[in-house]
């Protein structure tokens, strides 16, 4: 299994478990999330979810690397866009089913949570980071667009903007500022902040806690979310199979995909229609 899962103490822990990869996301460790958490609403001992990641990072994203070096052995030039749409939906529901777990879901981030581990922290209902931990979604600046669509919800439209018009990071304290998570403390406090936080909400009847999350869910919505989930998901592929999306690939089967993560996460120009390929020297420049 890539995700774990612990119970004690009322509480249930989900644990990415792809250390290794910073835990980054397969279509398995998805359907494993999905599964876990399943279990763990089942389990009448299980009044809060803890979700974490195992060793020095929540989630760096989805495991990416060898996709995009592939080039067109893993994006043929002829697109199928409801197969692509179904098989990112389905990560997307696995992801949410945390967000609709009916007991509620703490994310607990150290290191990163950015791109597709976002989304994963941000389907959970409670988020506390460690003040020098990262998250952001860099994939908007090309090749992607988060499909939980959760930024504009938890941050309003103009910072939601400011997030995915840059593809920026910001670490937990401007997170915490910003509203986006519930506190940032210090790495070496933070286990305890949530351990604190996850028994104060344990000593509450499953009951209580279903009925108040489920009230407030409702809100959300109410305001749309599932349409907005739609067509983020459907902008997700387009954006990985567009002029530009394709030359991000083309630039990974040629340079490696570390060196087109760096270009495009440094903020360096990405030409409109893709264009040529930047040369060795253009990369030391």
């Amino acid at each position: 299994m890539t995700v774990e899962l612990e119970v004690r103490d009322r509480k249930a822990y989900v644990t990415l478990n792809r250390p290794e990869r910073l835990n980054a996301i397969t279509a398995e460790m998805a359907r494993d999330l999905a599964d876990v958490v399943r279990q763990a609403n089942e389990d009448d001992r299980v009044r809060v979810l803890i979700v974490q990641g195992a060793g020095r990072a929540f989630s760096a994203g989805y495991d990416l690397k060898v996709y995009a070096e592939q080039g067109e052995a893993h994006q043929p030039p002829v697109w199928d866009p409801i197969k692509d749409y179904l098989g990112m939906k389905a990560n997307t529901d696995s992801f949410f089913s945390l967000w609709r777990s009916p007991k509620p879901t703490i994310a607990k981030v150290r290191g990163y949570a950015v791109a597709g581990g976002s989304d994963i922290a941000l389907s959970c209902d409670l988020i506390v980071m460690a003040e020098d931990a990262r998250i952001g979604y860099m994939p908007a600046r090309v090749w992607g667009c988060p499909t939980t669509a959760m930024w504009v919800y938890r941050l309003g439209p103009e910072r939601a903007k400011r997030m995915l018009l840059t593809g920026d990071t910001i670490d937990g304290r401007q997170a915490r500022d910003w509203g986006l998570v519930i506190d940032a403390v210090p790495e070496a406090e933070l286990d305890a902040a949530v351990e604190r936080l996850a028994d104060r909400m344990a000593g509450v009847p499953i009951n209580q806690l279903v009925m108040q999350k489920l009230m407030i869910n409702q809100a959300l919505d109410n305001m749309g979310l599932q349409s907005t989930q739609t067509i983020a998901t459907l902008f997700d592929g387009i954006t990985r199979h567009s002029p530009e999306g394709r030359w991000f690939v083309e630039f990974a089967a040629e340079h490696g995909f570390d060196e087109a993560v760096r270009w495009r996460d440094e903020g360096r120009f990405i030409p409109d229609g893709g264009g040529p390929i930047p040369t060795e020297e253009e990369l030391r420049d």
